[in-house]
């Protein structure tokens, strides 16, 4: 050993380690001891020594001596977790112990675990140093319980101390030039220790993550923060209470800034990466409250950011974050993001994912873009795709036009091509349906549902005009023929469900929802395809669903406009579709009136109804139960609401049902009786025992249907007709 140490020793500057010590007798030490600045109160917790308290070298020679062999301590990358001993040298410690202890020279020929507990226990700060450097002897790879010793006896609150007078906080300004020594040092055994996940879980290490995240916010310096992450990186991985810590906003605050700040190739980015995945790999719907989303949304701000900015694999790793936490719709982080004055990150992100849409990349992480690209205008409104940036980097912003264009044809492409590969995985002629074939079918559908949600905020977009004042018009035309081109390649798809006679399953609910939405704002577009497969599509079911209903509903808005005309009533008497929509009527009246849902699904409904029952003449309309039974619940309904619009509106329906029946008829059937003539009555004279002004239109026509249609089939209905009489002195 002394051998190998003088070997050392010689590849060193010697002045650096050669000290002198005169001869000291009992008075001089007595003096040094009572007079060194490592003596501190006596204020016992722990090891003794109070953590506001600033730790400093002896004298000169000693302040000198830490300085080099301290900063001998870092090393170039991060060792295995436990490896305690390669933060300190072994080659250091003979010299160092020489130093420290130049009275002890048994122990530096023979020194034993208990020798270094000693040191580690004393009451001189000197001491618990030299203590340290000696531990590393003994302290060997995975050698857990020598750890654990030294940890118990250096005690974590001199740790705390000597991390404190790192950081300049102890208030004391003697000292301070040995501050960064402190520092490099107080961070490199708290990373070493926590490489003991018994040592990281404890609350007293925890406890120390604000005081570290504080340290890397405010010095770059690259040999600091990498062991910053590092402790961070292990304490996050101990325990659910050294997690949780981090979600904090005020440690979460100082990451973030730190973060995005770091060099791309650097070692420190690279932990910092695996912190952050591990963050958001944990995180669950319970995290998610006032005390945490302003750390969630600082995180999202410095993953933005990292998104933009770098070109290796860590973007794709903060662009699969970025989806993960923006996908969960948390409203809460929403309206924070949304609070941020600057629009600098939502810059940021578009800049990634125009990266990532027209460069050569593999679908899924294409995929990974457009799931992002719909969870911001999820937060920001479709307008999303329209702002101009402000954006005061060199990184190059795309255009509006060509950006919007390139979300849609990245969007339509993905949908052609999952379409296909859906289509042939599940009408393949093999006898055998594997697990693996089945778990690539849900992939492919998840995927298709967010390509699909994209898809619905663009024909959004377009709808809603904002485009104009920010787009050509010849941008606009490529996107609406795009629109129409994928809206057929949909169609093609039910058609081939179809032919194979399935109507049951998500993927296909989701192609009419996407259809419905396109139809509602050009109800006319590939309009044979359409109404040949209206039927199907009415006949489509969810995975759940045991019968049709929300496809009926998806359709809602394009039948409420196409049997405005008669052709249109035509196509829907030809395929029964007014069955259908009658039963989707009775379903949302039973939710309504358990979930008070909004009524404009409702409204669609019966106006879908009332139009085509005025335009029933030459067809061919049978009463079944489904109408009938709108008879019983949409009064009850109705005459619950206060709007007078709904009532008018259940009130039409209900005259032009009675047209097609009489009240002998309706009485003969067992599910219907007296009191149910009663309520219709009580809906007719709601909605005729009102004063409307010559300026709304729309009430006085639905007023005079109302008038009409009982002048019609007053005779059939006597009861009905006696209690309106009554009511209005008809």
């Amino acid at each position: 050993m002394v051998a190998e140490r003088d070997l050392w020793l010689r590849t060193q500057p010697t002045s650096s380690y050669t000290v002198s010590h005169p001869p000291i007798n009992n008075a001089q030490r007595e003096k040094r001891r009572t007079a060194g600045a490592g003596d501190l109160k006596a204020k016992v917790e722990d090891d003794g020594q109070d953590e506001e308290t600033q730790i400093n070298g002896k004298d000169e020679v000693t302040s000198d001596c830490l300085r080099k062999s301290f900063t001998l301590l870092r090393i170039p990358s991060p060792p295995p977790l436990r490896c305690f001993s390669a933060i300190f040298p072994s080659k250091i410690l003979l010299s160092s112990v020489h130093f420290f202890a130049p009275n002890m020279a048994a122990v530096a020929t023979a020194p034993s675990l208990d020798d270094c507990l000693k040191l580690l226990r004393a009451e001189r700060d000197e001491q618990k140093l030299a203590g340290l450097l000696l531990a590393t002897k003994f302290c060997q790879g995975d050698d857990t319980d020598s750890i654990l010793k030294v940890y118990r006896a250096v005690g974590s609150r001199f740790l705390r101390r000597l991390l404190m007078t790192g950081m300049g906080k102890t208030g004391n300004e003697k000292g301070s030039e040995d501050k960064e020594v402190y520092l490099q040092l107080s961070v490199t055994v708290l990373a070493a220790f926590s490489r003991v996940p018994e040592i990281a879980s404890l609350a007293e290490m925890i406890d120390v993550v604000p005081l570290v995240a504080e340290v890397v916010s405010k010095l770059p310096e690259q040999s600091v923060a990498e062991e910053c992450f590092e402790f961070f990186l292990l304490i996050a991985g101990a325990s659910e209470q050294g997690l949780a810590k981090f979600y904090e906003p005020k440690v979460m605050d100082s990451l973030a800034l730190s973060i995005s700040t770091l060099p791309a190739d650097s070692k420190s980015l690279e932990l910092s990466t695996r912190l952050l995945q591990l963050l958001v790999n944990k995180l669950n719907m319970d995290m998610l409250c006032t005390a945490t989303i302003q750390g969630l949304a600082s995180m999202v701000v410095c993953l933005a950011k990292l998104f933009c900015v770098l070109q290796n694999a860590i973007k794709f790793d903060a662009l699969h974050m970025l989806s993960s936490l923006l996908s969960l719709k948390n409203m809460l982080l929403f309206d924070v993001l949304r609070s941020i004055p600057s629009r600098v990150w939502a810059t940021h992100i578009r800049v990634g994912v125009t990266s990532i849409l027209q460069n050569r990349i593999v679908s899924s992480e294409k995929l990974q873009a457009l799931l992002l690209a719909d969870c911001m205008m999820s937060i920001l409104g479709e307008d999303w795709l329209l702002q101009e940036c402000d954006f005061s980097s060199q990184k190059e912003v795309m255009p509006v036009d060509k950006f919007v264009l390139l979300i849609l044809e990245s969007a339509r492409v993905e949908i052609a091509v999952l379409l296909n590969e859906l289509a042939y995985l599940k009408y393949d002629e093999s006898p055998k349906i594997s697990t693996s074939r089945e778990e690539s079918i849900l992939q492919k559908q998840r995927s298709l549902a967010i390509a699909f949600s994209l898809l619905e905020k663009f024909i959004k977009l377009i709808s809603s005009g904002a485009e104009d004042q920010l787009m050509r018009e010849s941008t606009i035309m490529k996107a609406i023929s795009g629109l129409n081109e994928t809206i057929g390649i949909v169609l093609d798809f039910l058609q081939d469900s179809k032919d194979h006679r399935q109507r049951k399953g998500d993927d296909l609910l989701a192609a009419v929802r996407i259809i419905g939405s396109y139809l509602a704002e050009a109800p006319h577009a590939c309009n044979d395809k359409t109404r040949h497969l209206l039927g199907y599509i009415l006949s489509i079911e969810g995975q759940d669903e045991s019968s049709p209903f929300y496809s009926v509903c998806f359709m809602l808005p394009m039948l409420s406009q196409i049997t405005l005309e008669a052709d249109g009533c035509r196509v829907l008497a030809s395929c029964e579709g007014y069955k259908s929509v009658a039963n989707c009527l009775l379903k949302l009246i039973e939710l309504a009136q358990v979930t008070n849902e909004d009524t404009g699904t409702i409204v669609l409904a019966c106006d879908t109804i009332i139009n085509f029952l005025n335009n029933r003449k030459n067809l061919l309309v049978q009463v079944d139960t489904g109408l009938t039974k709108i008879l019983r619940v949409l009064p009850l309904w109705a005459v619950q609401s206060s709007d007078l619009s709904i009532i008018m509106v259940a009130s039409c329906v209900c005259t032009l049902i009675l047209d097609l029946t009489s009240e002998q008829v309706l009485l003969s059937q067992s599910d219907f009786d007296i009191s149910t003539l009663e309520s219709l009555s009580h809906l007719f004279v709601a909605s005729l025992d009102q004063k409307i002004g010559d300026d709304d239109r729309d009430l006085l026509e639905q007023q005079q249907m109302i008038i009409s249609g009982y002048r019609r089939w007053a005779g059939k209905y006597p009861i009905i007709s006696r209690i309106m009489q009554q009511a209005l002195n008809i």
